[in-house]
């Protein structure tokens, strides 16, 4: 089978120029829910002549609808938003949002459905989960190594999606809450401010790492995979994916043109694979970031995937290696840009007095007749076959172009030439119609009228039922935690107990937290990779009848429990977004016990949100970004010991990033906890099951200190005392876009 070459459309420009320079596929944007709000993204006339142009060409188009949204968008917006792209014929949507997904599979039926990168998909039982749900192609974690790709592929048989070219997030995509949480700016919701592409310096204790000039950590180079496309393509890789929809137009051509080149010279003839130096070269003009990497395929993270220091800056205000090469952008602009762009067909016009004109044409397999005026006697002179064919040939800024065309006729009659023309255009447009026919479909109409039915809101349960749970990260923090009776249950993290002895160590814990009458969870890593649970899986499985359930963070570990017979055990982390009803009751379909209300939304939100069956986290430092990088390993101070360090941002403010060597991934916290003290009462109002304390980084002391504070006003209905802590209130009144 045929990769598919996929690129990138920030408009109806980009994506005819990349269409021009051999992209099989096109993803884009519309005006509404797609990861790129700041792209040029066409209204919705431009996407529907744009689904068109792309058929017309033998391509495909997929529309990016790969945001989280709230319930009245999915209520109200997005049955009428998708419906004239749905009929019109895209060929697929790329979604993020479980709610999204399950709406789009009842609504518009057979449009298929591919899991965006913004899930974090990073391995078989989650994309297994997204199979059953009705996904057809999963794009993988842009994180994920070629075996970990490949047994995906092998373990599922979907179709999988790659990235092999452009810019790398420093977090797993759809786990970063940094530009949410320092300015409002979702990247679920499609508004990143790249607040990872900032300056920072780096402390281990007090020291700092790496020099003034390293003070980009968390600024990846470039992905570019030119040389291992092979690779990719053995891993089980369909769809090739070029990054870039914030791009110009000639950036998107002339990666594109360079991929198409080497796929097709590797299709003719494999075991020659070979790139020239001078299109790497062409490559680096067009756009990096300090320098190519191969990405994560055959590495886990690295010093040398990072940029560290920013070169480019350096290199637009001087003629360095990385400042754009105009004259190659003029030369893109010109060939595919500017250029149009024709299909070639055949004709045959026959023209004979006395009989209507008629114009047969065909185009593949696609075959139009239509027919003219009456061909008059002529009275001076008649027309020729020439002069007919010249006239006939002038096909304008139509999708076509004759590669040839036959003229019969007894060159005895007369046509006037505003007659020609129309039989023309009738004919052009004839065939364009039976070109675009099949890809055509019809809602029933009953439907047009709003989409889903609201939710109506579940009876809010009495104060009093609402349990008190705390999640530690250490056996000081557990400790604090089971000194105070209001405290119902524990999440422990699984990093407490991993290695020899799991389960021995995890069962001690349970058994001695059950001594003091409270539920106990196992919570496991925010990323499973490489089947590490997996590993021990005997152990989990002897240790699911004394646990009350696991606190699940990712699709791969909520597909890893259900696997197991064990989804009505599974709390879904804040990571799993249940962001409006329907994606709250696609996890409840699975069979989990709980859900985690989402940090993104406003109290407003929530309020109109049903929140049955969900814990809301009232305090915590918020996990910034997830990221397979490690710091300590950038700044070539990686001991392979779990610990700490400090990120410094411009304004003196700390951020704790913590190296969790377990499971080999770097958890970014906010630089103040989100603390929901004053709001209490608001929130004890509402119809949730439990409120959650987060404890990461705090020590025992400090956690003590912090249980009085919180259980006082949420458990023993005290007032919020004068003096408190310095917290933030995440996005309890602003909420995101």
């Amino acid at each position: 089978m045929r990769a598919e070459l996929l690129a990138p459309a920030g408009s109806y420009e980009g994506l005819r120029a990349a269409v021009q320079a051999g992209a099989d596929a096109v993803y884009i944007g519309g005006q509404m829910f797609g990861a790129r709000a700041y792209a040029n993204n066409p209204d919705t006339d431009e996407l529907l002549e744009a689904i068109d142009f792309t058929h017309l060409h033998g391509k495909k188009i997929y529309m990016t609808v790969n945001t989280l949204l709230k319930n009245r968008e999915l209520e109200e917006q997005l049955y009428t938003y998708l419906a004239p792209y749905y009929e019109q014929g895209v060929d697929a949507v790329i979604v993020q949002d479980y709610g999204v997904l399950s709406f789009i599979r009842r609504e518009f039926p057979g449009l298929p459905i591919h899991v965006s990168t913004q899930m974090a998909v990073t391995g078989p039982k989650g994309a297994a989960l997204m199979k059953e749900a009705g996904a057809s192609r999963i794009v993988t974690a842009r994180e994920l190594s070629l075996q970990e790709i490949r047994e995906i592929y092998e373990e599922t048989g979907m179709e999988i999606e790659s990235f092999i070219h452009g810019a790398l997030c420093y977090s797993y995509s759809g786990m970063c809450l940094f530009s949410s949480m320092l300015g409002g700016r979702s990247g679920n919701r499609g508004r990143c401010a790249q607040p990872c592409r900032l300056p920072y310096e780096v402390y281990d204790g007090e020291k700092r790492l790496g020099s003034k000039k390293e003070e980009y950590p968390l600024s990846p180079k470039d992905m570019c995979t030119i040389d291992i496309l092979p690779e990719i393509l053995d891993a089980g890789v369909y769809s090739l994916k070029i990054e870039g929809r914030m791009k110009k137009p000639e950036y998107a051509a002339g990666v594109t043109r360079i991929y198409r080149k080497y796929l097709d010279l590797y299709k003719e003839n494999p075991k020659s694979f070979r790139v020239l130096d001078s299109d790497r070269q062409e490559l680096l003009k067009l756009y990096q970031r300090d320098g190519f990497n191969e990405g994560y395929y055959k590495q886990h993270n690295g010093r040398n995937m990072m940029a560290v220091q920013n070169l480019k800056a350096r290199d637009s205000r001087e003629k360095g290696p990385g400042k754009r090469d105009e004259d190659l952008f003029s030369q893109l602009k010109v060939q595919y840009v500017d250029k149009k762009l024709q299909e070639k067909i055949y004709g045959n016009v026959i023209l004979f007095c006395g009989s209507p004109a008629i114009l047969d044409l065909e185009y593949g397999n696609r075959h139009v007749q239509v027919e003219g005026e009456t061909v008059q006697e002529a009275r001076k002179q008649p027309l020729d076959a020439e002069r007919v064919k010249k006239q006939m040939e002038k096909t304008g800024n139509t999708p076509f172009v004759f590669e040839h065309l036959d003229v019969q006729t007894d060159e005895q009659g007369f046509l006037p030439m505003q007659s020609l023309n129309e039989l023309r255009r009738k004919g052009l447009e004839a065939l364009e119609k039976e070109c675009l026919q099949p890809f055509r479909r019809v809602l029933d109409v009953r439907r047009m009228d709003g989409g889903e039915k609201k939710t109506s809101p579940k009876p809010e349960k009495s104060r009093g039922s609402k349990k008190f749970y705390v999640s530690v990260e250490t056996w000081e923090q557990m400790e604090e935690a089971l000194r105070r009776p209001e405290v119902d249950g524990i999440y422990c993290s699984i990093s407490m107990f991993w290695g020899d002895s799991f389960e021995e160590k995890t069962r001690y814990a349970v058994e001695y937290i059950k001594e003091f009458g409270k539920e106990c969870y196992l919570a496991f890593p925010y990323i499973q990779r490489e089947k590490n649970l997996e590993s021990k899986e005997a152990e989990l499985m002897n240790l699911a009848g004394c646990l009350d359930g696991f606190l699940v963070r990712n699709l791969e570990e909520l597909g890893y429990v259900k696997s197991l017979g064990l989804a009505e055990k599974a709390v879904c982390d804040h990571s799993l977004y249940a962001f409006n009803d329907a994606s709250k009751a696609f996890l409840e379909d699975r069979g989990v016990l709980r859900t985690t209300v989402p940090l993104e939304q406003n109290g407003g939100e929530i309020r109109r949100r049903d929140n049955a069956g969900s814990e809301w986290i009232v305090y915590g430092y918020y996990p910034m970004m997830i990221s397979a990088q490690c710091l300590k390993k950038t700044y070539n101070a990686c001991d392979k010991k779990s610990g700490t360090v400090r990120l410094k941002d411009r304004y003196g403010n700390y951020f704790t990033a913590q190296c969790v060597c377990d499971f080999c991934y770097n958890v970014i916290y906010n630089s103040v906890p989100t603390g929901l003290l004053k709001e209490a009462e608001q929130i004890k109002a509402l119809s949730v099951s439990a409120f959650r304390m987060n404890f990461t980084i705090e020590g025992k002391a400090e956690t003590g200190r912090l249980l009085d504070l919180f259980l006082d006003v949420y458990k023993k209905n005290k007032d919020v005392p004068d003096q408190v802590p310095e917290f933030t209130k995440g996005h309890f009144k602003r909420g995101v876009e």
